[in-house]
């Protein structure tokens, strides 16, 4: 099997370390690099969150520290669902600072794309900032860019305002130029991480897996994002489920901008299914998944890691 090179930018975040490991671990892929922005958390907590859960699972990719702050706005904070240090909820080892790649994310993303035999994959589980900076310092890389899997947006409501989800809100600036990139996009929106929901039973599931499912269950029951019946919405793995079994979801092409103008909508995702600004689709929407397949992917992907 020829596996996937994968880059990862991420806001580590408790959903984050579930997506991370499952990517680590998914023997369809080969991840280069590991890039921390901030996000849920400042950028030294997430970087630190990274590297510690690394340090966990004895893997060995290189993390490089991304933008510590929005290309224009304000950073936003998302302690109040991940915990203080973001990754709440259990006594990770100490981080192993070797693993931290010197310099700057873009000229790091820029290194494993530009000596990649095969091109290359991204995974944006956080704000777009790195991977924005990226496309606007390396343009000439995009056609060495296989697609670009994304967890952000909202359909409809969103979770940062009425209309805005977290990841593109944070910087709508960054999530405009990175949807305008012309790149192969596939977007899984808040309502699909809605939709595949973990059940408290499926999380229990995760947490008889052994070590690493254990200690997943003991930060997935400390993010405070609770469903009805005492699940959680793990939106980010879904991100990673597109690149591991595509088939789960349903697709539907739509043109994609971010409002960067407006004081009451500023940073609201406006997906356009039916061509109403007569634009080309630019991508390919998640809308539906079936809750149980996700559930049963989602424990089999987690077990890799502890055989």
């Amino acid at each position: 099997m020829t596996k996937k090179p994968l880059i990862i930018s991420t806001d580590p975040g408790i959903d984050d370390a579930v997506a991370i490991t499952i990517s680590l671990f998914a023997p369809e892929l080969d991840v280069k690099l590991i890039a921390a922005t901030w996000g849920n958390v400042a950028l030294e907590k997430t970087l630190n969150n990274a590297l510690k859960l690394e340090t966990f699972l004895h893997t060995k990719v290189p993390v490089v520290g991304g933008a510590k702050m929005p290309l224009l706005r304000p950073a936003i904070d998302a302690s109040d669902i991940h915990g203080k240090s973001g990754m709440d909820g259990y006594d990770f080892p100490k981080a192993d600072r070797g693993l931290l790649k010197s310099g700057l994310a873009a000229a790091a993303i820029h290194e494993v794309v530009a000596n990649s035999d095969e091109k290359v994959t991204l995974m944006q589980i956080g704000p777009a900032t790195d991977f924005a900076l990226y496309f606007r310092q390396f343009p000439e890389d995009l056609d060495k860019i296989e697609k670009l899997v994304i967890m952000g947006g909202a359909i409809g409501r969103g979770n940062w305002g009425p209309y805005g989800e977290y990841n593109v809100a944070g910087d709508p600036e960054a999530a405009q130029i990175v949807f305008t990139s012309g790149l192969k996009i596939y977007l899984a929106p808040l309502e699909l991480g809605q939709q595949a929901y973990v059940t408290n039973a499926t999380m229990q599931r995760v947490q008889k897996l052994g070590r690493v499912g254990n200690m997943l269950y003991s930060i997935l029951t400390n993010l405070h994002d609770e469903t009805k019946d005492n699940g959680r919405e793990i939106y980010d793995a879904l991100a990673a489920g597109m690149l591991l079994k595509p088939q789960m979801y349903t697709f539907k092409p739509a043109y994609v901008t971010v409002d960067t103008k407006s004081s009451a909508t500023y940073g609201a995702s406006v997906i356009d299914f039916d061509h109403f600004f007569g634009k080309s689709a630019n991508v390919n929407v998640g809308v539906k998944i079936k809750q149980k397949v996700f559930a049963d992917w989602f424990v089999d992907a987690i077990s890799r890691a502890d055989k």
